[in-house]
């Protein structure tokens, strides 16, 4: 087979199904659909819902590729009830209320209609708030589908008049289940062609689909067209995938899981881990400065004085990305990663400041002791600023005998350094300065 034509068979293979292959092997049964066993299998709470046609609203969330749509046309053609679908990328509320106003009037005379809503969370609040009147009165069965976290994106009282499932990803072996199904199914999938795709071909199109179906037929498809002797390959299917499909959103809840596993990795003294979800949030395509300004905050969140260079190792790093940019900067971040996985761990500083915060929202704002202000003019030489200051430098042991914070917090201990790293020796130097004014106070009394 030539790599710019399609084979005789081929071609009037496509003529008879010209949709791609991921809709034409879209399940119609329950029996059919792959996956979410956690849900569907006998006794779990949808298949009950579905087995006794249970008319509530329901949210979908789960990542692309993993069954929402499919399993919300199953529903609707296993209850008999009218499926009407919308993405909120392409229509508008308007469009919408038409819809639900004519569902309203077919309700009249005993007929259901499924409202399907593809991305829901991309309506904006006023968008949902329209829902809820026909949803409460039943007048639709709604079925959101979304890839965000419902808790964020829907409105809490639309998401308090739906039941919320979460789908996940497809396995390995099911994805392979499927596409060996694609390959021997003569009337919906490529059996007509009499394919013999490798085992070890279909385990990397399914471990490169990231637990979506509809990739792992698109690569399969492609990998059919590609083929010149019936035969898919190993090497046939990494040409026809080009490259691993990350799941990620830049705005979404993937994003936060992944950072949130690089800074716990980091803050657990695991380089290996730490570089991995480094990885995968790069090979994603997020923004390397703000994972740059994340590693920063790693620096003073959990290294702290433990390890002070950190700080400035992270700051290097951020330049040399902002310099060089990807690739060749991503080795920048990658060695300020792992630096800061085995560097000493302490959050004193961090603890500390937040207790100052604590406290300066606890207790009123007092003035500043008199000592401790200046005093530029004979007014306020007069009024005793600066009075009773003593400069450090003239001291012994550079420590004078004063209190520095107000009246009302006066002894308040904040920073508590670890044992480690160089913190240590700030532990050491803190015992030296209370020793040192410890001494002054009792010779003063």
């Amino acid at each position: 087979m030539s790599l710019f034509g399609p084979t005789p068979d081929l071609r009037e293979h496509d003529k008879s199904q010209a949709a791609p292959l991921a809709e034409r092997m879209r399940p119609r049964t329950l029996e059919e659909y792959a996956g979410q066993e956690h849900l569907l299998a006998p006794g779990k709470p949808l298949r009950v819902q579905i087995e006794r046609d249970d008319a509530a609203s329901m949210i979908f969330w789960g990542p692309p590729g993993v069954g929402k749509t499919t399993l919300a046309k199953i529903i609707a053609e296993t209850t008999r009830a009218s499926f009407i679908e919308f993405s909120a990328v392409l229509v508008g509320i308007k469009e919408i209320k038409q819809v639900m106003v004519d569902a309203e009037k077919a309700a009249a005379y005993g007929s259901r209609t499924i409202l399907f809503i593809d991305e829901i969370h991309r309506f904006n609040k006023a968008q949902q708030d329209a829902f809820l009147p026909y949803v409460e009165r039943g007048t639709i069965r709604l079925i959101g589908a979304t890839t965000e976290n419902p808790s964020f994106e829907v409105i809490a009282a639309l998401l308090s008049r739906c039941r919320v499932f979460t789908l996940h990803p497809l396995t390995q072996p099911q994805l392979i289940m499927l596409l060996e199904r694609a390959l021997k199914d003569e009337a919906r999938g490529l059996g007509s062609l009499h394919l013999d795709a490798d085992a070890d071909a279909l385990a990397m199109i399914a471990d490169y689909s990231s637990g979506d179906a509809r990739n792992a037929y698109n690569a399969l498809e492609m990998a059919a067209r590609m083929s010149a002797d019936g035969r898919v390959t190993k090497n046939l299917a990494g040409e026809a995938l080009q490259q691993r499909v990350l799941l990620y959103d830049k705005q979404g809840e993937e994003h936060y899981n992944l950072i949130s596993a690089l800074h716990k990795s980091v803050r657990n003294s695991d380089p290996d881990a730490a570089l991995y979800w480094l990885g995968r949030m790069l090979q994603a395509g997020e923004d390397a400065m703000y994972i740059a300004r994340r590693v920063v905050r790693m620096a003073v969140e959990d290294i702290g004085l433990a390890s002070p260079e950190a700080l400035n190792l992270t700051l290097s790093a951020r330049d040399a990305m902002h310099f060089l940019g990807s690739p060749e900067g991503d080795l920048a971040l990658a060695q300020a990663v792992v630096y800061l996985a085995l560097a000493p761990k302490s959050n004193a500083v961090y603890t500390a400041y937040g207790a100052v915060r604590d406290d300066i929202e606890a207790t009123r704002a007092e003035p500043v002791p008199l000592h401790l202000r200046n005093a530029p003019t004979g007014l306020m030489k007069s009024l005793d600023y600066g009075k009773g200051y003593r400069y450090a430098h003239d001291e012994e042991g550079r420590v004078a005998d004063m209190d520095c914070l107000p009246a009302s917090l006066e002894g308040h201990t904040y920073y508590h350094p670890t044992q480690e790293g160089k913190e240590k020796l700030l532990t050491q130097r803190m015992d030296e300065i209370r020793k040192v004014r410890a001494a002054k106070h009792q010779r003063d009394a």
